[in-house]
């Protein structure tokens, strides 16, 4: 497939050549397509599995190149309503003789279809109406199938194609492999829909539906039926109780409780998602993929919005460097520039003229270019940001997302600084320097046995510690060689001065060998040295 779209070069470089049944027509009209465009379209004709991994690439500019990310948003899924007997043979898989023991009925209209889920509206039993999600049947082998063949094209290129190396192909495929074995499983996406629940109890205007944990599986998931209009929809916005403004303020606001006082956000925050309920009421669904932000992570993105506000592209740029692991390749004065040169002509402006999430996802890959390693993470909130901001561009159309954020500064302040968490935080400060001081006389009492021990030795690593040793014994090599020619020329200029019987050329026969062994040798050490790296 890759072959037929252009790719049969390096089809060849990672040894594939001979199993190549179908190349490229120089006739075609591919020819004339960038690399970005054939790679694209490649990923359409293999399939769901692909088209997902593209759709991934697309979020993440710190690991393929801009153009690619460019085409691989072009991605969307196109799969075909399954037929309602296969929807039910998996039921039956999963409930048995039971199923319509425990359904009254079950629509066999389709509320949405997706690569992985198709959802349909029941009935329970009790009355109440709920809605199923069901996996489809086979969907785990094929992305297996597709996952393996990941693997091995990602190994050969990282083997075989070494300008690959630095986007890491395998960590790439480890990626995308570990968010679809949580997507694919529906007891992982009811926990999560268990704990967003919790986290908007003390919010009523937000609805997370209910889950009926007796009756889900890792291919079955049944909860509770959202009365509301998703905001994709046309119409959604102008029933009779709904203010857009409020509805903006209270998803927004929602949304920030997620990322600063939960840790805990939604990864796939589209329109789709986002029910309008009455009374400007927020419904949320398909909690397959969501983000998980620990304390410094929620710190840094507070301190790259209050940058990116006030034009601080220093800050920002000193943000991305202590959020990654440790490098001493990163020039901060330069990544600082590259940022002020992206984001600065944009300052000022509404979304109408600029989306701020796809400025962050762009940043992010200015981050990898000057070596620094993007969180997981960080990347799935500017992902967040990109999908909050198309929807607030529905309802409004000179949303911004940083002026209407900044607005919740205050309540988020005293969250992260008020008395409470003060108090928290020098309650742990004071736990760990417990612990600390406690194993502190333990630990040097260790070392200093350690050190007294007549078995110790100090070891010294040093990076090029093999270029030091090989350099050193061939300067070893080197002059114990020239202490031999010496000692050989030496002892037949000794023999020379003495009279002997035999001669050749009118000098001692010993003392001619001598001289022709020492010549042999200092020719050898020459050719030695000149040949050495």
């Amino acid at each position: 497939m890759f072959a037929k779209h252009g790719f049969h070069q390096v089809a060849e470089r990672v040894k594939l050549g001979k199993f190549i049944i179908e190349r490229l027509n120089s006739a075609s009209d591919i020819e004339s397509l960038s690399m970005a465009e054939r790679m694209r379209r490649s990923f359409e004709e293999l399939g769901p599995t692909f088209i997902k991994l593209g759709q991934l690439l697309a979020t993440r500019p710190d690991l393929v190149p801009e153009e690619y990310v460019t085409e691989f948003e072009k991605l969307h899924d196109r799969v075909q309503t399954l037929p309602f007997e296969v929807i039910e043979e998996v039921l039956k898989d999963e409930f048995g003789n039971s199923l319509y023991q425990v359904f009254e009925s079950i629509d066999p209209e389709p509320l949405g279809s997706a690569s992985i889920a198709q959802v349909h509206r029941a009935r329970l039993r009790s009355g109440e109406s709920v809605v199923i999600k069901v996996q489809r049947p086979g969907i785990i082998q094929t992305i297996n199938d597709d996952l393996n063949v990941l693997y091995l094209l990602a190994e050969l290129l990282s083997t075989y194609v070494a300008e690959t190396r630095p986007y890491n192909p395998t960590g790439i495929v480890d990626e995308y492999f570990k968010t679809l074995e949580l997507e694919t499983n529906f007891v992982v996406e009811a926990n999560n829909l268990r704990r967003f629940k919790e986290n908007f109890a003390s919010l009523d205007y937000i609805k997370v539906p209910a889950v009926h944990f007796e009756l889900t599986t890792e291919r079955v998931l049944v909860m509770e039926a959202l009365q509301g209009i998703p905001l994709s929809q046309e119409g959604a916005l102008d029933q009779a109780s709904i203010n857009p403004h409020e509805v903006i303020r209270r998803g927004l606001k929602a949304y920030l409780k997620m990322v600063f006082e939960d840790g805990l956000f939604h990864g796939d925050l589209h329109a789709g998602n986002f029910f309008v309920l009455p009374d400007n009421h927020i419904g949320l669904i398909d909690f397959g993929v969501v983000g998980r932000l620990n304390t410094r992570t929620q710190g840094a993105i507070a301190n790259m919005l209050l940058a990116l506000s006030k034009e601080d592209y220093e800050r920002l740029a000193y943000e991305y460097v202590d959020l990654a692991p440790f490098t001493d390749r990163v020039n901060v004065d330069l990544f600082a520039r590259d940022l002020r040169e992206l984001i600065a002509p944009y300052y000022g402006l509404t979304l109408k003229n600029v989306n701020l999430g796809k400025i962050l996802m762009r940043s992010a890959g200015i981050a990898a270019r000057h070596h620094i390693q993007v969180p997981t993470e960080l990347m799935m909130f500017f992902k967040s940001i990109v999908s909050i901001e198309g929807m607030g561009r529905k309802i409004h159309p000179d949303f911004d997302f940083l002026q209407y954020s900044l607005e919740f500064a205050g309540d988020l302040a005293k969250n992260h600084f008020g008395p409470q968490k003060v108090m928290n935080d020098m309650t742990q400060m004071a736990r760990e320097s417990h612990a600390f001081l406690n194993a502190l006389p333990r630990q040097l009492n260790f070392f200093l046995r350690k050190l007294n021990s007549p078995d110790h030795a100090f070891r010294l690593k040093v990076g090029e510690i093999k270029e030091l040793k090989r350099s050193v014994e061939s300067s070893s090599n080197l002059l114990f060689l020239g202490v031999i020619i010496a000692s050989l020329i030496l002892s037949s200029s000794y023999i020379v001065v003495h009279e002997t019987v035999n001669h050749i050329g009118g000098i001692p026969t010993l003392s001619f060998i001598g001289y022709v062994f020492a010549g042999f040798l200092g020719l050898f050490a020459v050719f030695n040295y000149i040949r050495k790296p």
